[in-house]
């Protein structure tokens, strides 16, 4: 996930109609085009250069925030106007998409002309499976690690922790000892929107717990499950001020200020971090696996996260077939982990293991292979993105102070319930 194409996405969102070259339904049959979300519109130029240079076609990008791609796409096939052959979505919403129409059942042409066992198993099925069948190819890999400032820990004599009740007590100490400097142990994610605090808590539920998390209709019931939300918290008071107005776009400028001393987030942010010209914490900052719960294991959660699927009325299925192929193919996956500006994250074992990769981000790689063939799903059945909404809701009464997380918890479960 791009942070700065996302942070730019959030203040699109109630505005942007989405900008696009597309003439209508038809198409050409030497044109693919493309629906994507803002946060990989940096992908989406580095794919549409390279595709178009190997192949002397056309991909003609429609680009829009990231609520709306579900919407967009399902509104599209029904409507009748046809006029994408491929969209890239947040893989919570296969299910939802594959349940309206919007997406084609690829499951034949992934058997048989796709290298699918490349692809890390941890993300493959969450991001592509429903109900037996295969709707769309991993294109981003989107997980969280635990980003830290080096000056930050040393001068307060903390330890980079690898238990949550260890990050609670390091927030603590170094909030405790320059808040009054604008310093602050962490900054949690905790604005109301999926990518904020929904990451915040999945990061928990994956640590916390020593079983998978189910797919289709995570178990919230469970010690794990109340240790998450409780975590999160007792980690409010020591966070930059204040979880409920932090966005990975306020927090991001103030870990790279040098202002935050703890930070769950994607994993470019070392690629920005290490720049210059707009990271002050340059060789300061470090990189870990997410501290866990007293029964979970290092892991993590599928944060964002990306997939590329086929309009089932295409222009032109073949190539829909052929972008989509190259889009999501081993050396597409490591030329984009490997260019600063994409937003993209290994989705392949090659890639993960990959000697460019590894120089171009060295800590980070390290982290990222022991992470992402561990990282947990959110929900990805048809319910899944009404589901997601009613969690965000709750935790952040949660946050507010008005349920407890027993109750945010209850009621969550309740509201999923309803939905079945």
């Amino acid at each position: 996930m791009s942070i700065l194409a996302a942070a730019s996405a959030l203040t699109l969102i109630a505005g942007l109609a989405g900008c696009s070259t597309s003439a209508g339904g038809g198409g050409d049959a030497d044109t693919i085009r493309l629906l994507i979300a803002q946060p990989q519109a940096g992908a989406a130029d580095i794919l549409k250069s390279e595709f178009e240079k190997e192949t002397g076609k056309t991909v003609d990008l429609t680009v829009v925030p990231y609520d709306q791609i579900q919407t967009k796409a399902v509104l599209d096939v029904q409507s009748g106007a046809n006029q994408y052959d491929a969209v890239v979505y947040w893989y919570t919403g296969v299910g939802a998409l594959a349940d309206a129409g919007a997406l084609a059942d690829i499951t034949d042409w992934i058997n048989s002309d796709i290298d699918a066992d490349d692809f890390i198993k941890s993300i493959y099925d969450p991001y592509t499976l429903y109900d037996g069948k295969r709707y769309g190819l991993p294109l981003d890999g989107d997980t969280h690690v635990l980003f830290y400032n080096k000056d930050i820990l040393a001068r307060n004599g903390v330890e980079v922790p690898t238990t949550w009740d260890e990050y609670q007590t390091a927030a603590a100490t170094i909030t405790a000892n320059e808040g009054a400097n604008g310093v602050y142990g962490s900054a949690e994610l905790g604005a109301k929107s999926a990518f904020n605090i929904g990451s915040t808590f999945f990061n928990r539920l994956a640590t916390f717990s020593s079983t998978p998390i189910d797919s289709q209709f995570p178990d919230l019931s469970t010690p794990e499950a109340l240790a998450a939300a409780q975590s999160m918290l007792d980690a409010a008071p020591a966070a930059l001020p204040t979880p409920l107005e932090i966005g990975f776009e306020q927090a991001l400028p103030q870990f790279l200020a040098g202002n935050v001393g703890m930070m769950e987030f994607w994993t470019d942010l070392g690629v920005f971090a290490q720049d210059p010209t707009q990271s002050k914490i340059v060789d300061k900052w470090g990189v870990a696996p997410l501290p866990v719960g007293p029964k979970g294991q290092v892991s993590g959660a599928l944060d964002a996260g990306w997939a590329i699927g086929i309009s089932p009325h295409a222009a032109d299925k073949a190539l829909a077939e052929q972008f989509v192929k190259f889009a999501t193919s081993a050396a597409t996956n490591e030329l984009l982990v490997t260019t600063s500006g994409s937003g993209v994250d290994p989705t392949r074992t090659s890639t993960l293991e990959s000697a460019k990769y590894q120089a171009f981000a060295p800590e980070v790689s390290k982290v990222a292979a022991q992470v992402l063939p561990q990282a947990e799903p959110w929900p990805t059945g048809p319910k899944a993105p009404e589901m997601i909404a009613a969690l965000s809701d709750n935790l952040a009464l949660m946050l507010q102070g008005n349920l407890t997380p027993e109750d945010a918890l209850a009621k969550t479960t309740e509201a999923w319930n309803a939905l079945k």
